[in-house]
């Protein structure tokens, strides 16, 4: 179970980092909230279809002002998913930079970790020499007690990702 506070911590991150949007970041994460309704769905379907219906002629009494194949629907449906793709890459790299920072904490949580529990084995296997009871000879426990080479694996990594 994670503490209160941890949780904390966590839910602080995107709390600081809406504290810092620009104007468009608002504007593109508030857009993005109102066109990915069912709401504007729902808005956009009906739009549309009385559009379409209006102008095929179906109605009498209204001339059609943007007869079949719907020159002037495609443009503005063309320009409507433009405006939506650019705002949805707006939150998405917003959100990106979000995960990026979660993922260095996460990173320095792990390492911290890693450096507690090796400390807690070299302790153990203190209590265990002390006791009488000997680990020599045992592959996994020395290899347990050997701090980890993080600068090794990062350069491992680099290689491998980065080529």
């Amino acid at each position: 179970m994670i503490p209160h506070n941890s949780r904390h911590i966590i839910r602080s991150l995107k709390a600081k980092s809406d504290e810092h949007r620009t104007f468009t970041q608002r504007t593109a994460d508030f857009m993005t909230q109102v066109f990915g309704s069912m709401w504007f769905l729902f808005l956009n379907t009906i739009w549309f279809g009385v559009w379409i219906i209006m102008n095929t002629g179906l109605i009498q009494g209204i001339e059609p002002f943007d007869p079949y194949p719907f020159g002037f629907l495609t443009m503005m449906v063309s320009l409507e998913a433009i405006i939506l793709a650019i705002v949805v890459l707006i939150s998405q790299n917003r959100a990106r930079q979000i995960e990026d920072l979660r993922e260095e904490v996460d990173l320095q949580v792990d390492i911290i970790t890693e450096q507690e529990l090796t400390k807690v084995a070299h302790m153990i296997a203190l209590l265990l020499e002390k006791n009488g009871i000997s680990m020599k000879g045992d592959k996994e426990l020395e290899g347990i007690l050997k701090p980890t080479n993080f600068e090794k694996i990062q350069k491992i990594l680099e290689r491998e990702v980065i080529g």
